[in-house]
């Protein structure tokens, strides 16, 4: 691994947004006519996850958005986002989808933001931080909540120590980069390699993340009772 590749700053333009949106929905057991439906389209107070995200970053004033979707549902997410949105196929991974997305706007200018399809909810605060730490300098950014659970080490079903939660943090979306940088880490790895998310992948590559304060209202929706939560914050807005 190289540690801080060269780099040469420059300031940012308008930013980008990709959108992964090409996971499935059967954690969540979203069923259409047999089949499982994409989470993204899975809707919440009326409107799909999808959609709820995307409008997130366009108010928040992000022009430039970019979404990694099911190949076989792109009609039914065109159906949903705004005609200036782009859609690209997803990949068969998370590192795919992006990859992919990043293709179609790798030679632009400005930052990138990544972002989950399934954090619906995540405050225009948020994303104004990712991009003001960007535009401070940062390579990388991603927004954070301390762990505030007891966390344990487990062997099987029996605890064998009491993690320190001090340093720990939640990693929430959308995460920020230069776009040079996530350019050149995704060239650096292989759909084989396995990363969580996009700061692991410039990890990778040596470059520092750092870190602004996320938002609980910026929590993914994973399981069914995500969504009945979820359901509720979209009633009282």
């Amino acid at each position: 691994m190289s540690t801080n590749p060269p780099h040469h700053f420059t300031a940012p333009g308008p930013a980008t947004a990709l959108v992964v949106a090409a996971g499935s929905g059967v954690r969540l057991g979203a069923v259409r006519a047999g089949s499982p439906v994409p989470k993204a389209l899975v809707e919440v107070g009326g409107r799909p996850l999808v959609a709820h995200a995307v409008a997130g970053l366009l108010d928040a004033g992000v022009t430039d958005v970019v979404v990694a979707v099911p190949a076989e549902h792109r009609d039914a997410f065109a159906a949903v986002l705004p005609a200036e949105v782009a859609l690209v196929p997803g990949g068969a991974t998370r590192t795919g989808s992006v990859r992919n997305a990043l293709a179609r706007c790798a030679d632009g200018a400005g930052p990138v933001l990544v972002h989950d399809a399934a954090r619906p909810f995540t405050p225009a605060a948020v994303v104004a931080r990712v991009l003001a730490a960007l535009a401070a300098g940062a390579r990388a950014v991603v927004p954070v909540l301390p762990v505030v659970d007891t966390t344990v080490e487990v062997d099987g079903d029996r605890v064998v120590a009491e993690v320190a939660r001090a340093a720990l943090r939640r990693v929430q979306t959308p995460q920020g980069f230069d776009r040079a940088t996530l350019v050149a880490a995704y060239a650096a790895v292989t759909d084989q390699q396995v990363f969580t998310d996009d700061a692991s992948v410039v990890r990778a590559l040596g470059v520092p993340v750092h870190t602004v304060p996320g938002d609980e209202l910026a929590a993914k929706i994973t399981v069914p009772h995500d969504l009945v939560l979820a359901e509720r914050h979209a009633v009282a807005r």
